[in-house]
């Protein structure tokens, strides 16, 4: 909402106030040549808004706060972003060190995991957060243990894209989302561009440089830049732990759409869609924002994937100015995607053959969420 590092390396420089000089000068050198696009979150998926990007990368992430958004790397590198907690953030504790019966074990998050079969056909299911915290994943044991069992049981991982893919991608989002001149403001309704400069008015650097980019890219730059000021960490995203982990004894992992399905999701939407992402992202400050990127990390934790889609239906209802342009983008961005992904689950799963499937935790829960999507296709789904 994967690797959406790209993305969260110019939030940060966005955020931090860097040379936008710097940033045009890089976009004019890759403006034509592609970009990419992480499955992202988009949120946020969580994945939500990509910047997850994952209505969810995503990150999607991530992650963005939007359901289901894939988390896309955006054009421009940056530098680490202050680690300080914004005011008012609640950071999650740290486990204690001892106890007077000796050492405390760190537990890992408990997360969104499921188990659906088949006859002797099995797939798990992992809600992943494209952005984390350390303590979601201790050193000793960053998964827990039917997590573990089942990446160890399962011959291909599957995420939203694949690794190879996703080292290209980043020229996709170049192409197709940033603009040789200063677009933005002519695309967007003169109220709705002054909300967004408003909103970056002490960074002038972040409101030059956005200003090249075409709404669905600027919504999920928002979005990243609320996920970073949560204080959550790209290096903790669940994609980039899992493949820590499975690639140490296995290395098959493939995509669960192509990047030009994922890019289309962006690219496919009008122009009134986009400017609906845009403003959705507006509607509260940048500290609400925050807080609900801690809200859906403290979700993610406990692990219920329907809880979670309760708490993103009711947000969306919220946020959204016209109901039915957001549920035009909700269709485009999360259940034409979840329909996407069951499908490709179902052709790579095969009798005895378990896949481990991880995908942005705002994709799983809810009435067309995947794992509904499994139920209707016959399998039965149990917490893992």
């Amino acid at each position: 909402m994967p690797d959406v590092a790209a993305a969260r390396r110019l939030a940060r420089r966005l955020r931090d106030g860097a040379c936008a000089v710097a940033v045009a000068r890089r976009w004019s050198a890759r403006a034509l040549k592609g970009a990419a696009l992480l499955g992202v979150c988009c949120a946020l998926c969580l994945g939500t808004g990509p910047l997850g990007v994952a209505r969810a990368a995503g990150a999607a992430a991530t992650a963005p706060v939007q359901a289901g958004r894939p988390v896309v790397p955006v054009p421009g590198g940056v530098p680490a972003p202050p680690r300080a907690s914004p005011p008012g953030f609640d950071p999650a504790p740290a486990p204690p060190g001892t106890t007077a019966s000796g050492p405390v074990r760190a537990q890992p998050a408990r997360m969104p995991f499921y188990v659906a079969t088949r006859g002797t056909t099995t797939i798990y299911v992992l809600g992943t957060l494209h952005v984390g915290d350390p303590v979601d994943y201790p050193a000793g044991q960053p998964f827990r243990a039917p997590i573990l069992a089942a990446l160890a049981a399962s011959p291909t991982l599957a995420l939203e894209l694949s690794p190879d893919e996703l080292l290209v991608s980043q020229d996709d989002v170049s192409k197709y989302g940033v603009c040789r001149r200063d677009c933005l403001p002519g695309l967007l309704p003169e109220p709705l561009w002054h909300k967004l400069a408003m909103r970056l008015r002490g960074n002038p650097a972040a409101l030059d440089a956005i200003k090249k980019m075409r709404p669905w890219l600027a919504s999920l730059v928002v979005e990243t830049y609320d996920s970073l000021s949560a204080g959550l960490q790209t290096e903790y995203g669940t994609e980039a732990q899992l493949q820590n982990v499975y690639l140490k004894t296995r290395g098959k992992i493939v995509g669960l759409e192509t990047l030009p399905q994922q890019m289309h999701a962006f690219t496919g939407l009008s122009l009134a869609q986009q400017r609906e992402m845009l403003a959705q992202d507006l509607v509260q400050t940048a500290a609400q924002n925050v807080a609900d990127v801690r809200a859906l990390h403290r979700l993610w934790r406990v692990g219920d994937a329907d809880a979670i889609a309760a708490w993103q239906a009711a947000k969306s209802e919220n946020l959204a100015r016209d109901k039915r342009v957001s549920d035009a983008i909700d269709n485009k961005i999360v259940y034409e995607r979840n329909r996407r992904f069951v499908s490709r689950m179902l052709q790579i799963a095969a009798p005895n053959k378990p896949v481990f499937v991880a995908i942005g935790a705002l994709h799983l829960g809810g009435p067309k969420g995947v794992l509904q999507l499994l139920r209707q296709r016959g399998f039965v789904v149990e917490a893992g």
